[in-house]
């Protein structure tokens, strides 16, 4: 099933960021403690009530040295575009101003749902500061607070009243979606069409050619495959091209409907603070992840090189310590056949679930290898631990005291749980729960 998206619009310190990590809540530093990861906090998922959506928080798009009232513009059509519901976000502590009604314009135009909310009501008695942007006609302004998360709830019911009608996609369990994901120019359609053996993709050495997102199927020695592909820049234009997070948002997207993703890879320009990026979202979001460096055909070698840049990987990557690396040429096609075992093995163990029985000797086993920890006089205890989900293999861990769970031990644990199950590839989840 497609999640519905959401796009918060407005101009300039209006509180979108703020309101998008209201909404987001928890999720927001899942990946922030991992070395080496900066995260641009313009995508992620939510939920509110029984509706799970994607948000884009639109003021993270910048837009290279166009002017004010051209990059809110370029932010809003990039809403437009991506979103199925649009929060317009204006500041209750000012009245309408210019920018207001310049991006109310472009919305009318739109088509698309929008709900207009109005930040720093922070109090009951500001309420009648609403009144005024009755003016931009977008109906009922919603009274919020960034600050104090008042108002979000009718807000969110709002926004969730207008979602398109879930519909499912046709049930298929036996296709696997994947998708290829990496920085413009690092020859991700090259590689599809040497993956699909025909020119299905236009390739151009011009960074950012690819246009409409085209998901392809695909069936090789009996399975059947999706390609989901990422980079659907419909919109024409210098503005978009540049727009680095834009590209981004879109490998996001694409991210949320895969099994599993290939982080393709330059061999000859190495790695790029953007490929850390999309990674760190490819593990946040509980992917299969493989690592693909393409143009290894172009590469000065010796015995060392690929040794090398695996090295490389591992030093930058190493919350993707499980993923699988594989070194192609998109050019000669070689190795390229060997992606599609690969892709078959990492969507196995991202779905595959261990028997309770089983899992709980392996525990055991771990346990009196290296002793649980202990703080101020206190060992944490485990009772008993059941896989509780697939994709990726979720486990929950019974024990006496939750905080006694030192990261380095469930590091440990998930180590042990890997050598004794594979699950190469795949993030294996472990949630803590007292026993009560």
């Amino acid at each position: 099933m497609t999640k519905p998206t959401v796009a918060i619009v407005g101009r300039p310190n209006v509180g979108k960021s703020t309101i998008f990590n209201r909404i987001v809540g928890e999720r927001i530093s899942i990946v922030e403690d991992v070395s080496g990861v900066t995260r641009d906090r313009i995508y992620s998922s939510a939920d509110w009530l029984t509706h799970d959506f994607n948000i884009i928080d639109t003021g993270g798009i910048e837009i290279g040295d166009e002017p004010f009232l051209e990059q809110i513009r370029l932010q809003a059509e990039i809403a437009i575009e991506e979103a199925d519901v649009i929060i317009f976000l204006v500041n209750g502590r000012e009245s309408v101003t210019d920018a207001d009604e310049h991006v109310a314009k472009i919305l009318y135009r739109s088509n698309k749902p929008v709900i207009l909310a109005v930040n720093k009501i922070d109090n009951p008695e500001m309420r009648e500061m609403i009144y005024d942007f009755y003016s931009l006609g977008f109906g009922d302004p919603y009274p919020i607070s960034g600050a104090h998360g008042l108002g979000l709830g009718d807000l969110l019911d709002a926004v969730a009243n207008e979602f398109p009608n879930e519909e499912s996609e046709p049930d298929e369990t036996d296709v696997i979606r994947f998708s290829l994901i990496g920085r413009p120019n690092v020859g991700k359609s090259s590689l599809v069409n040497a993956l699909l053996g025909e020119e299905r993709v236009i390739v151009s050495d011009v960074a950012g050619t690819t246009r409409d997102a085209i998901d392809t199927p695909y069936v090789y020695e009996g399975q059947k495959y999706k390609i989901i592909d990422t980079a659907g820049m419909r919109k024409k234009g210098k503005v978009y091209e540049t727009t680095e997070k834009y590209s981004v948002l879109r490998a996001l997207k694409a991210i949320d409907r895969s099994d599993v993703v290939l982080i393709v890879l330059n061999g000859e320009e190495g790695i790029r603070e953007q490929d850390k990026r999309i990674a760190g979202y490819a593990e946040e979001a509980g992917k299969g992840v493989m690592f693909v460096v393409n143009k290894w055909d172009a590469i000065e070698k010796d015995n060392h090189t690929m040794n090398n840049f695996t090295a490389k990987i591992r030093d930058n990557f190493m919350f993707l310590d499980y993923a699988p690396i594989a070194f192609v040429s998109a050019k000669t096609k070689q190795r390229v056949n060997g992606l599609f075992d690969s892709i078959k093995l990492i969507s196995e163990n991202h779905a595959k679930r261990i028997q309770s029985s089983v899992l709980n000797e392996v525990i055991e086993d771990a346990v009196a290898r290296n002793a649980t920890p202990t703080d101020k006089g206190k060992r944490l205890r485990i009772y008993y631990a059941t896989q509780v989900a697939v994709k990726p293999p979720t486990f929950i861990v019974f024990v006496n005291e939750p905080e006694l769970m030192h990261f380095s031990y469930e590091r440990f644990l998930q180590n042990r749980l890997r050598e004794a199950f594979g699950f190469e590839g795949t993030p294996i989840r472990l949630i803590t729960r007292a026993r009560t």
